[in-house]
């Protein structure tokens, strides 16, 4: 009879069946949870305040009226095209092409009229274009 004792072994925990069930119950979630749309978005339009906005010294600003007309640097622009629109910007950009182009739509702009001024001064070869803001104080106004 062999009454010798034999080496213990350690007993270990095999975590490799454990990962398995956490990746299947992970990809159970995954695959099972619904993500909410969002059937309306809301925008909040920039302000700025006062003291934070730059003077651009070879500035040209595009006003853009409601019903579509132009202005640039205070004078009206005859007609409503690309065109008239890229010769007002040419003659009024004094400083070549490091004018910076300023827009200053009316709320109620349509899109349309704002794009027509992007691409007339990317016609006229200005790429420094910015938006005009209101000042927070005067956002909250009617």
């Amino acid at each position: 009879m062999n009454f010798r004792l034999r080496p213990h072994d350690e007993p270990e925990i095999n975590l490799i069946p454990f990962i398995d069930v956490l990746l299947v119950v992970l990809i159970f979630l995954m695959l099972s949870t619904t993500y909410s749309k969002f059937t309306e978005m809301q925008v909040n339009l920039p302000a700025a305040d006062l003291d934070k906005q730059r003077d651009y010294p070879k500035e040209i600003i595009v006003a853009v009226s409601s019903d579509g007309r132009y202005m640039v640097n205070k004078l009206p622009v005859e007609g409503r095209g690309v065109e008239s629109l890229g010769r007002a910007l040419a003659q009024a950009a004094s400083a070549g092409k490091d004018s910076t182009v300023i827009i200053s739509a009316d709320a109620n702009a349509s899109h349309q009229a704002v794009v027509s001024v992007m691409e007339a001064a990317r016609r006229q070869g200005l790429n420094q274009i910015t938006f005009a803001t209101q000042s927070s104080q005067s956002a909250g106004a009617p």
